[in-house]
């Protein structure tokens, strides 16, 4: 399940690296909602265009499946690092100090391992779509108005490749805590008890209505 979790800072190399790899994802994850609201406003426009003048947006669904990967990927990186990413935490949840570490390092180094075979298939798969001799450098287009596909296949590896680096700097943390029994570490989610959440979202709400009084 999706838990609450905090990331702590400092000024070591690892953290460094850590808040400047959020920079980039916040980044993406923000094109991620520019294109959930894109979506939104194509599907007003499209309907409100076939009632009232019986002209729907031309390639409509095209242009949707151009989008969708903005959607699907862009901000999967981002969640990672939050700790906000679906997950089973049934036994890890009940781990504690070293045992912790050992589980979340190996389970993140299975993940590492799986997104890069994904980097490497989803690459390929662009390529096959991508030609510089072929108009609009593309192979295949969508079926209604020959959209070219490749940005859409591009964004694909883009996107697991955030994920990868995502990935490499929680086993440096999840190790390097591991190694010197660290019980706060930075650069990887902290999960939080389900009372530290409540305390968390009680002193949100007090703040919100301090604020409105």
């Amino acid at each position: 399940m999706a838990t609450g979790a905090s990331v702590l800072e400092n000024d070591s190399l690892l953290s460094r690296l850590d808040q400047n790899l959020y920079r980039i994802e916040r980044f993406l994850a923000l094109i991620s909602g520019l294109a959930v609201f894109a979506i939104m406003v194509f599907a007003v426009v499209s309907v409100s265009g076939r009632n009232a003048l019986n002209a729907p947006v031309p390639g409509y669904v095209d242009w949707i499946e151009q989008l969708m990967p903005l959607i699907a990927f862009m901000g999967i990186a981002y969640t990672q690092r939050d700790g906000t990413h679906i997950r089973m935490d049934i036994l890890i949840g009940r781990l504690s100090g070293r045992a912790l570490w050992a589980a979340e390092f190996i389970t993140t180094l299975a993940a590492l391992i799986l997104m890069i075979l994904l980097v490497w298939g989803s690459w390929s798969h662009f390529q096959r779509s991508f030609d510089f001799a072929a108009p609009w450098w593309s192979r295949d287009s969508s079926i209604d108005i020959a959209l070219p596909l490749w940005p859409a296949k591009l964004l694909v590896p883009v996107a697991f490749s955030i994920l990868c680096l995502r990935f490499a700097l929680q086993l440096w943390g999840y190790g390097r805590a591991f190694v010197l029994g660290l019980s706060e570490p930075v650069a990887i989610p902290l999960i939080k008890s389900a009372a530290q959440q409540a305390a968390d979202e009680a002193a949100i709400l007090e703040d919100t209505n301090g604020e409105r009084g």
